[in-house]
């Protein structure tokens, strides 16, 4: 197994991967952006598991000894029959941060940004009824945020939408807010802006990366003796390079891969087993 792979549905996910190149530059990743099917929010949990059924079965052909969900949304969705469905192959997903925002809190109230689909999961409500029963949760479903980042709105057409998202949560005092989708980590300068030094952002991808590490090296694997980094996405090749560019100062030619009758397809020859 030569590489960790990454999917999300466009570049939040792209968080999950440089926290796990600042954890182990050395390790390789193929990274995913389902450009087609952005934004997973709102779509139904039994789309997104077949989108991520298809999704896994490439990456694997392609080399990926691990899986990494790179969103909420799908985590939410699929995660827990992939692993069913894939039982040789490690999966890590994503999971809104409120366990460490119950014990970080100090005011008892905490604010959860995050899309319908992880909202609506079991796996944020088993993990709020365990670990967080004893503080008040104040979420928002974020409508537009996503392709509002996607799409590199600026200042002056974000804020507006930020101030709608956390009223509630500013108006209950939280002081603790879980950034729940991978989206959001990429405009906590704007949030924090609003939100003020008193409030925390907490934003799950470094704890992820860990996991994904830590798995890595106990199934096994090895690190190649040359690292590549190799990006795909099912929409528009050249708009995640300038993506890559824009967010993370990373210059790299972007493979296009495309859905055809429901299957996914690459661009690039499946790796020898």
């Amino acid at each position: 197994m030569n590489c960790v792979g990454i999917f999300d549905s466009g570049l939040g996910g792209l968080t999950v991967w440089q926290a796990i190149k600042q954890l182990e530059p050395d390790l390789p990743c193929l990274y995913l952006a389902d450009h087609a099917h952005l934004p997973y929010g709102p779509r139904g949990q039994d789309e997104i598991l077949r989108l991520a059924r298809q999704i896994t079965r490439q990456l694997l052909a392609h080399g990926a000894g691990l899986i990494v969900i790179a969103c909420n949304t799908a985590s939410a969705a699929a995660l827990d029959t992939l692993r069913d469905e894939f039982p040789a192959t490690p999966f890590v997903g994503m999971e809104p941060a409120v366990k460490p925002a119950a014990l970080h809190t100090r005011s008892g109230v905490v604010g959860l940004m995050a899309t319908r689909g992880t909202l609506e999961g079991r796996l944020l409500r088993q993990t709020a009824q365990r670990f967080a029963g004893h503080v008040e949760i104040v979420s928002s479903e974020c409508p537009g945020l996503a392709e509002a980042i996607e799409n590199g709105v600026d200042d002056a057409a974000l804020m507006p939408q930020l101030h709608t998202h956390t009223a509630q949560m500013r108006a209950r005092g939280a002081d603790t807010i879980v950034l729940g989708c991978t989206h959001y980590p990429l405009i906590q300068p704007q949030l924090g802006q609003l939100l003020g030094p008193q409030v925390r952002l907490l934003d799950p991808a470094p704890a992820v990366a860990r996991q994904a590490l830590r798995l890595w090296q106990a199934h096994g694997f090895l690190l190649p003796a040359r690292t590549t980094d190799r990006f795909a996405s099912t929409g528009s090749a050249s708009r995640l390079q300038a993506m890559l560019e824009r967010h993370f100062k990373r210059r790299a030619d972007v493979e296009s891969w495309v859905w055809q009758n429901g299957e996914l397809c690459s661009d690039s020859p499946p790796t020898a087993a």
